[in-house]
């Protein structure tokens, strides 16, 4: 099975720059505390880098 991160939207976008938001919402992110899972691969991984301070992540 392959590795999926999970990944909980902790803290607005509605302050942040416009990349970060757009990135945000590329990941599936709509709503606070929304979860999501994603596919644990460098793609999904930059993106969570970017927006670090937005979000939390779980390993499964």
């Amino acid at each position: 099975m392959a590795k999926t991160l999970k990944i909980t939207l902790v803290k607005s976008p509605i302050g942040a720059v416009p990349k970060n938001k757009k990135t945000v919402e590329a990941l599936g992110l709509r709503k606070l505390h929304q979860t999501v899972e994603m596919p644990d691969n460098d793609a999904v991984r930059g993106m969570i880098h970017k927006v670090q301070h937005l979000v939390s992540v779980e390993e499964n």
